[in-house]
C-alpha cells in the first residue's frame, strides 16, 4: 500500500512535538477514532485480546448482548505488517485533514458535528449492506471507513494538492489512484471499494441533492449538534481540577450561530481560510 498525504502537509516549527502533545493536538473524533484503532490493534496483535472478539457478529451481539462489536469492529486496522501501518497514516491524516477542513455542511455549520454525523451515516451504511456482500468483505470495517472518510475528504476540497508516492494530483483522484495501486500489488482492495461508494453515497445526499434538487435529505440530528456546538468543536479551557493535557475535555454547549447554513463559506475548520462550497 502506498503512502498519500496533502500537498501541503507539512510541520511547521510552531507545531507541537512528541507523541503526547501530537495526540492531544487532533481533533475529537480524529483523537478517539485513532486512538481506540491504535490500542485494539496493539492489544489483538500482542495476543492480550484475540481479534476474535472485535469482529462484527449478529448473532452474538443479539444473543450474547455482545454490543462492543459495533465499534471494535471499525477500530481494529489488522496485524502487523507494511499495510496497517499505511492504514494507521492514512486514518489520522485523512481524518484530520476532513475534521478541521470543513466537512460538508449537513446542519451544523461543517463542523465537528457533521464529521460525526458523517461517520454514524458511514458506519450504518457499511452495516447495512454488509450482508449483501459477505464473499467480498470480512467481519472487520476499519478500512471501509478510512476509505469512505478520504472518499468525502476529496469530494468536500477535490481541487487540493495532494501525493502519492511523491507524484502530485488532485485531491478528487487520490482515492481512485490508492485503489488501482492496490490491485496492481495484488492486495485485497474490496473493503477499499465499499468505503468509496458509501462515500459517494454521503457525498450525493448531502452536496449533490440540494444543490440540484433543493432538498436536504441528511440533516445533522439534534443530539450531535448540542453536543459538540455549531462550527468547529474546540475544547473548554482546563480549570485547575482538570489535566492541562484531557484529551476528553467536556464540549461547550451549543453555539446560538445564525451562520450555520447550508452553503455558507465560512472558516469553520482550522485551515486559515475560508472554505466555500469546492
Amino acid at each position: 500500500m502506498p503512502v498519500a498525504a496533502p500537498a501541503d502537509n507539512v510541520q511547521n516549527a510552531g507545531e507541537p512535538t512528541g507523541p503526547d502533545a501530537w495526540f492531544n493536538s487532533l481533533p475529537i473524533i480524529t483523537r478517539a477514532w485513532f486512538g481506540i484503532t491504535l490500542v485494539l490493534t496493539l492489544v489483538g496483535n500482542f495476543g492480550i485480546l484475540s481479534p476474535y472478539y472485535y469482529l462484527w457478529n449478529w448473532d452474538k451481539m443479539v444473543g450474547k448482548f455482545e454490543v462492543w462489536r459495533v465499534l471494535t469492529s471499525f477500530c481494529y486496522a489488522g496485524g502487523f505488517d507494511f499495510n496497517t501501518l499505511i492504514a494507521m497514516y492514512t486514518l489520522v491524516t485523512f481524518s484530520k485533514n476532513y475534521e478541521t477542513g470543513g466537512p460538508f455542511n449537513t446542519g451544523a455549520g461543517g463542523g465537528t458535528a457533521d464529521y460525526a454525523f458523517a461517520m454514524l451515516f458511514g458506519a450504518a451504511a457499511i452495516l447495512g449492506t454488509y450482508p449483501l456482500l459477505l464473499s467480498y468483505l470480512p467481519p472487520l470495517f476499519c478500512r471501509n471507513m478510512i476509505y469512505f472518510v478520504l472518499y468525502i475528504w476529496s469530494r468536500r476540497h477535490p481541487t487540493s494538492q495532494a501525493n502519492i508516492w511523491g507524484i502530485p494530483m488532485k485531491a478528487i483522484y487520490l482515492p481512485f489512484a490508492y485503489l488501482a495501486l492496490t490491485i496492481f500489488m495484488g492486495n485485497p482492495y474490496f473493503d477499499q471499494l465499499h468505503g468509496m461508494v458509501i462515500g459517494h453515497l454521503f457525498y450525493f445526499l448531502a452536496e449533490v441533492v440540494p444543490q440540484v434538487y433543493g432538498k436536504d435529505l441528511l440533516r445533522t440530528p439534534l443530539f450531535l449538534i448540542d453536543y459538540f456546538g455549531v462550527g468547529n468543536y474546540i475544547p473548554a479551557a482546563p480549570t485547575n481540577n482538570q489535566g492541562r493535557n484531557n484529551p476528553w475535555a467536556n464540549p461547550p454547549p451549543a453555539a446560538n450561530n445564525n451562520e450555520a447554513r447550508r452553503g455558507g463559506g465560512y472558516n469553520w475548520g482550522g485551515g486559515g481560510r475560508a472554505l466555500g462550497r469546492d
